[in-house]
This record gives structure tokens, C-alpha cells and sequence, in this order.
């Protein structure tokens, strides 16, 4: 069989979206069951008129993978998957709880408050959330220019 360079860009497209999304599923679940510890799946389904924590954790792992998805595109521009992670990390805790989560919430944005300890905690979470995705991509990646 002979592969042509379009096949193989296909297949490189199609390893870095299931990478990304198995990454953030991985990542999405640890982030998830510590933010059920800390009372903040709630929180999520709040944002979208809910008190239940099953839509809390759908809209959490949904999420989740919308953002690992904008990792794999992300690794397109550069292939240093964890210094990709921590920017990724920043670019999602802006994007979410500093400015989209308080704005569904009814609040403003909470850019002002960013380096106030609940915002911080928040920044650390997001970039464990992105150094797992980094990981656990990089591994299936790696796996699969071995196969």
C-alpha cells in the first residue's frame, strides 16, 4: 500500500485528536473529582440553570474536552507538549473562571481579582489539569509514531 503524504497528514490529524481527547477525559476526570471534594461541580451546573451534580459533571467533562481539543491545535504550532501545557493552563483559567464562568454567573469578570488566593487556587488547577493532558498526550503521541 502506498501512503501518501495527504493520508499521513490525515492520520497525524486523527492521532493528535484522540490523544486530545483521551488527555482531557484523564485530566478532566482528576480535575473533576477534586473540584466534587471541594464543592465546586455544583457550581458548573449552577452556570447552566441546574442544582444536579450528574449535569455539573457532563457540562464539567464537556468542557473538558472542548479544551483539550484547543490543546491538540495548540501542539500544531509547537511539539514542547508540556511548555504548550503551561500556557494552555493560563490561557483556560483566564478564559474560564476569570472571565466566562463569573459572566455566566451573573458577575464580572474576575481579571481584577486574579491574584487573590481563590484565583490562584484556580490557576493551579487549571495548569495541573493542562500538564495532565500534556502527559498523558505526549505519551499516546509518542505511542503512536512508535507503531
Amino acid at each position: 500500500m502506498v501512503v501518501t503524504k495527504q493520508m499521513a497528514i490525515v492520520s497525524n490529524y486523527s492521532s493528535i485528536i484522540k490523544a486530545s481527547l483521551i488527555g482531557s477525559t484523564v485530566a478532566g476526570i482528576l480535575l473533576g473529582i477534586f473540584m466534587q471534594m471541594m464543592g465546586m461541580i455544583g457550581m458548573i451546573a449552577s452556570m447552566f440553570g441546574s442544582e444536579s451534580l450528574v449535569i455539573g459533571w457532563i457540562m464539567h467533562m464537556m468542557i473538558s474536552w472542548i479544551f483539550g481539543l484547543g490543546y491538540g491545535a495548540m501542539t500544531l504550532i509547537s511539539s514542547r507538549y508540556y511548555l504548550v501545557g503551561i500556557i494552555h493552563g493560563v490561557l483556560i483559567w483566564v478564559i474560564g473562571p476569570l472571565m466566562v464562568m463569573p459572566m455566566m454567573m451573573g458577575m464580572g469578570s474576575m481579571i481584577g481579582a486574579m491574584f487573590e488566593g481563590p484565583q490562584l487556587m484556580s490557576l493551579f488547577t487549571h495548569l495541573g489539569f493542562s500538564l495532565i493532558l500534556a502527559g498523558v498526550f505526549s505519551f499516546l503521541i509518542n505511542k503512536s509514531i512508535k507503531e
